[in-house]
C-alpha cells in the first residue's frame, strides 16, 4: 500500500514539474523559420502546411507501431 502511494505521489510531482515550467522554450531552426515566414501566400498552400503535416506524420508513426505490437502481443497472450 505504501509503495503504491509513493508511486502515485512521485508520478504526480513529475507531471506538475513538467507542466508548470516557468519559461517557454522556442527551439526552432533558423532556416525553417525563415522559409515558413517567406512562404506565406493567399491560396493557403504554404510550406507551413507541409511542415505541420510532416510533423504529424512523424508523431503518429511510433504510436501506430506501438499499437500493432500491443495488438499482436495481446493476441499471442490470449492463445496461451
Amino acid at each position: 500500500m505504501k509503495k503504491n502511494v509513493i508511486f502515485w505521489v512521485s508520478a504526480l510531482l513529475l507531471v506538475v514539474f513538467f507542466t508548470l515550467q516557468p519559461e517557454t522554450v522556442e527551439a526552432q531552426c533558423a532556416m525553417c523559420t525563415a522559409s515558413v515566414e517567406s512562404s506565406s501566400n493567399e491560396s493557403g498552400d504554404s510550406i507551413a502546411n507541409g511542415l505541420n503535416k510532416g510533423i504529424l506524420y512523424l508523431m503518429a508513426v511510433p504510436y501506430v507501431i506501438a499499437g500493432c505490437v500491443g495488438f499482436f502481443w495481446y493476441k499471442y497472450s490470449r492463445k496461451k
